[in-house]
């Protein structure tokens, strides 16, 4: 094999090999840019769920105030607890939000709507205003119960897609890195693969 010959196969093969170390590189730039991505919709959904049982323990402090019929709170503490529930609300509002949790999280800011004018339409509270905001209450509860079970849900999701990107990379960088020493090997064998001439 001439050395014309020779050059062309290892330009041909280089060729090959760069293609190789650049989708390589793409591969590796696509699967950081998902992972990142993956990690802080998971971070979000860390977020909210911290964000849900702060909600939970703002509404069980109405719960306990309402079933004690502890007119000092609704006195004193109901302003700051209410001031408390619409920051951790808009919070919430910063986090993304699925279809799903967005349906009931509209259904929850409806409730907390309710709730907040029921308490104000009487600072004492009868039986009949206790049932009611009892009531609110617990329909509160039920749509925290279901933002909960989206967060979980969605961070399994998000988890498991991280998992299928992370094992699809893994694999065509194990993959390219057969074809590199594949390549390496026949370049090799082309540069000292030296013919004896016959005279």
């Amino acid at each position: 094999m001439s050395l014309y010959n020779k050059l062309k196969w290892i330009l041909g093969i280089l060729i090959v090999f760069v293609l190789i170390i650049a989708t390589n590189l793409i591969d590796k730039n696509n699967f950081t840019r998902v992972r990142d991505s993956v990690v802080t919709i998971y971070e979000d959904r860390i977020i909210a769920s911290d964000l849900i049982f702060e909600l939970q323990q703002s509404i069980h402090e109405k719960e306990v105030a309402i079933v004690l019929r502890d007119s000092l709170f609704y006195k004193n503490q109901n302003s700051r607890v209410n001031q408390h529930i619409e920051s951790l609300l808009a919070r919430y509002d910063e986090t993304k939000l699925t279809k799903k949790e967005s349906k009931i999280y509209k259904n929850l800011k409806s409730n907390l709507a309710d709730l907040m004018t029921l308490e104000n339409k009487n600072t004492s509270i009868n039986l009949l205003n206790k049932n009611e905001i009892l009531a609110k209450i617990d329909n509160l509860k039920s749509n925290l119960s279901d933002l909960s079970k989206v967060q979980l849900d969605e961070g399994g999701k998000q988890m498991s897609i991280s998992r299928k990107a992370l094992d699809t990379v893994e694999f065509f960088t194990q993959l390219e890195i057969c074809i590199l020493v594949v390549l390496a090997i026949v370049i090799q064998l082309i540069v000292m693969y030296n013919p004896k001439k016959t005279e």
